[in-house]
């Protein structure tokens, strides 16, 4: 699969997400979050001081962001302000977001203060209402990464970083969360950013790996993406949907794990389009 450079010369890139005819997506190290379109001409739509600083779309267009060392889940208002949308708590570890068809926010946390070197302690989800109720609605999850929700509302998929799976939850009619099971298994995968299509497959990204692999449930590899980088996250959009956009980056493991300007947009055609969240 032939792959192109969208955009280069940034950071640790996370969070991508498609919306009208722009990519939007998250460079952490500068604590910003860039629009691009298909021609490659980006700007700097919000500035927040966050570490992560993960995103996803209300209904109504409005984003959110997560300020995970403040414990705030703010909202970009449509000329550019930020404001208070919920109150996450202290927790240390607020990490990646889903929004649903129905306006109901997913948040989850890795549990642990990494950053710190706290030592390991398991992950939860939270769900953010509409009407800004916070409550957890899952837990004991090993390192929870990407999320995505499907076209139906019906289920939620988590990328378990430390537990190589994907799981899933049952959503009912008030968003909570139940019948947790392993989605899929993904042998030495270890995912981070996520998305469904429209066959019911779930691409993840991976940065050891250094690839984007599409999955079916159960764990079958049905395609996959080498690239010379790790890879954070990944969504389908575009026209028709079909363009997969993967950010990706180096890593190591020494003082400075994301080498200043190794950060990419990268865009490749499949063939099967987008469906659900995000």
């Amino acid at each position: 699969m032939a792959l192109r450079t969208l955009l280069t010369g940034h950071g640790l890139v996370e969070s991508p997400r498609w919306r009208g005819d722009r990519l939007y997506f998250s460079d952490w190290s500068a604590g910003e979050v860039i629009a691009v379109d298909l021609a490659g001409r980006s700007e700097t739509i919000a500035r927040v001081t966050s570490l992560p600083l993960c995103t996803a779309f209300l209904p109504d267009g409005r984003m959110l962001l997560v300020s995970s060392s403040d414990g705030l889940l703010l909202r970009r208002e449509r000329d550019g302000a930020l404001v208070r949308y919920a109150e996450l708590g202290g927790r240390p570890g607020w990490n990646d977001i889903v929004v649903d068809g129905r306006g109901n926010a997913y948040v989850n946390s890795i549990g642990f203060d990494m950053m710190a070197g706290a030592p390991y302690e398991p992950g939860f989800v939270a769900l953010v209402t509409p009407d800004g109720t916070v409550r957890q609605v899952a837990d004991g999850l090993a390192f929870p990464n990407g999320m995505a929700v499907t076209a139906d509302n019906s289920t939620l998929v988590v990328a378990e970083s430390y537990g190589h799976c994907l799981a899933a939850f049952d959503i009912d009619a008030g968003g909570g969360l139940s019948g947790r099971r392993v989605w899929a298994h993904l042998g030495d995968g270890t995912p981070d950013g996520i998305c469904l299509d429209a066959a019911g497959a779930v691409w993840y990204a991976d940065v050891p790996g250094k690839r984007c692999v599409r999955v079916a449930e159960g764990g079958q590899v049905l395609q996959a993406v080498e690239l010379d980088r790790g890879g954070f996250a990944c969504t389908l959009g575009g026209p028709d949907g079909t363009t997969l956009f993967v950010v990706a980056a180096e890593w190591s493991d020494g003082p400075e794990p994301v080498p200043a300007g190794t950060g990419q947009v990268l865009t490749t055609e499949v063939g099967v389009p987008a469906a659900g969240w995000p």
